[in-house]
């Protein structure tokens, strides 16, 4: 996959969505700051709000609590994933597990940008120490679940009552987050070219995986 092919730019945002973004992101980069060299715990909203010098008003408007702000890099990728997903053709010689890969690796390319890979880094191990954090991209990934399936339904045709988009679904997120784990522990400063290719091998991993087997020990027998 090529990752650095990238949409061509749309219009240019307005001044005041560019002021609504500048602080969304100031917002992110000091709470992952804060909840790094922290506990997430001991970091209130009020010194969240006071470091970035906006209301608490104005935090709400953009995130719903600590946990969102914190997981904002995770959950963008995912929101371009369902946004993928209405736009991807359907193609009967393509598997849906097939097209939601694509529309992941799809959504990966569009965070190419600024230091995406960086806040991701850093909230993937927040969320590993963190419950609260933990507990909040568990509720996240159920929402992104079933939006997902109504897009399935919506476009592709598929029975709601049908078990296998779900699975295919339950797949694609247990894949991703096997390889969300290899890439955040790689030795060297993590790229989205690196999470591309974690994300490649943990895919290509599950025909695999349906179909192993064990192995006795070479001792047991009749």
């Amino acid at each position: 996959m090529d990752i650095d092919s990238v949409s061509p730019p749309g219009p240019r945002p307005t001044l005041r969505e560019r002021k609504k973004q500048r602080t969304r992101e100031a917002l992110v980069d000091t709470a992952l700051r804060l909840f790094t060299q922290r506990d997430f715990d001991s970091v209130t909203l009020d010194e969240l709000c006071d470091r970035v010098e906006v209301s608490k008003r104005t935090f709400f408007r953009t995130f719903a609590s600590k946990e969102e702000v914190a997981m904002a890099p995770y959950e963008d990728m995912w929101k371009a994933f369902i946004a993928e997903l209405e736009t991807r053709p359907v193609d009967a010689k393509r598997s849906i597990l097939q097209v939601l890969q694509d529309a992941v690796l799809a959504a990966m390319r569009t965070m190419n940008t600024g230091d995406w890979a960086h806040r991701l880094l850093s909230c993937t191990r927040l969320a590993g120490r963190t419950p609260a954090i933990e507990a909040h991209c568990l509720y996240f990934c159920g929402v992104t679940v079933r939006a997902a399936l109504d897009v399935l339904h919506r476009r592709f045709g598929l029975d709601p009552h049908d078990l296998r988009p779900r699975l295919a679904l339950d797949i694609l997120a247990a894949a991703f987050h096997r390889a969300l784990e290899t890439w955040a522990d790689r030795p060297q400063d993590p790229t989205v070219e690196h999470l591309a290719t974690d994300t490649l091998a943990a895919f290509a991993a599950i025909p695999g995986s349906l179909t192993l087997t064990g192995v006795a020990p070479a001792n047991q027998g009749g």
